[in-house]
């Protein structure tokens, strides 16, 4: 019995660590490489166990430069890079990333991403139970100067907690996510056609076709960059709405409800009759942010935006295609 206690409480010092392969896709991604690279660099995880696998989807900027320039100065990690110029998207260059690692488990997160440095530490203690398939860490945004990423940071809009409390299937967002490399030989890789909903499909197929758990660390952290102009904001709440659409399509998740203009004119009218002299007040008192003060309009806009993209819609043929390992 005393043998028993000891060895359970050495399995709790020991660390689990497995051979990691970390993905990271890249379109563009020139002005977030150097603090990207320089988090990586900085993991607590042993680096004779992670290789760094950077894919280059076919951008037209210095990020094969920056990369190369970089590397040349990097002692301490295994980094790889490597270009998916055939498909343009990010679930395609993902795919060509699992196909060339060595890894047993697949971790991804994404250019504009910052992983703190125990990030892939935690992020993979939990795949110790081999019932895990699937862990999602927690996503924060890195603080931003102006209203649009202040809105977003306080909205936390992409945090994990909505994501993996989804009424259809929980799932993670591939910016801090990991995969079991075994699910994948099951379940097949992500649909490379596919432009937006990519992470949701591929967790959704592993936690239905193989007996899996999906497990949050939520202390495995990764600070994202936000939107921070408006063309590029509605832009991300427009795939929102697509993601939606497309999920609907290919698995029969619920669609977001969708109201005629009149019902948005009538929230803004309800607005600046009855809360803008309230917010007004506030914010010259001090007791609240220009934040605060736009929210209601803000949130009437990313409401319409992800409803136009959930409507316009329309999942292509090719974008059912399952890659495979």
């Amino acid at each position: 019995m005393a043998n028993q206690s000891v060895q359970n409480i050495n399995k709790t010092m020991i660390p689990f660590e497995p051979f990691v392969s970390v993905i990271i896709p890249i379109y563009n991604g020139e002005k977030d490489l150097k603090d990207l690279i320089e988090c990586l660099s900085k993991q607590s995880y042993d680096f004779d166990k992670v290789e760094f696998i950077l894919v280059d989807n076919n951008s037209n900027d210095n990020t094969e430069k920056t990369i190369k320039n970089i590397s040349k100065n990097l002692n301490n990690i295994n980094l790889k890079y490597l270009q998916e110029n055939n498909i343009q998207s990010s679930y395609a260059a993902r795919n060509l990333g699992i196909k060339n690692a060595q890894g047993e488990i697949m971790a991804f997160t994404d250019v504009d991403c910052r992983p703190q440095a125990d990030w892939l530490e935690k992020l993979i203690q939990p795949f110790s139970d081999p019932q895990t398939m699937i862990v999602a860490g927690e996503i924060k945004g890195i603080e931003g100067d102006n209203l649009l990423e202040k809105y977003a940071t306080k909205r936390e809009i992409l945090s994990q907690k909505y994501t993996l409390a989804n009424e259809f299937f929980p799932y993670g967002q591939t910016a801090n996510l990991a995969v079991r490399k075994q699910a994948l030989k099951v379940v097949g890789l992500f649909r490379p056609y596919l432009t937006t909903g990519g992470d949701a499909d591929i967790c959704w197929r592993i936690l239905k076709e193989v007996e899996a758990e999906i497990k949050f660390a939520p202390d495995a952290l990764v600070f994202h960059r936000h939107r921070d102009n408006l063309k590029d904001f509605t832009n991300q709440w427009r795939r929102y709405g697509q993601s939606a659409k497309y999920l609907h399509q290919l698995h029969g998740s619920k669609l977001m409800p969708e109201y005629p203009v009149s019902k948005y004119i009538y929230r803004l009218l309800v607005w600046l009759i009855k809360e803008f002299p309230k917010s007004a007040i506030k914010l010259l008192l001090g007791k609240a942010t220009l934040v605060d003060f736009i929210q209601t309009p803000l949130d009437i806009m990313v409401g319409k935006a992800r409803s136009n993209g959930q409507k316009q819609a329309d999942l292509p043929e090719e974008a059912k295609k399952i890659d495979q390992l």
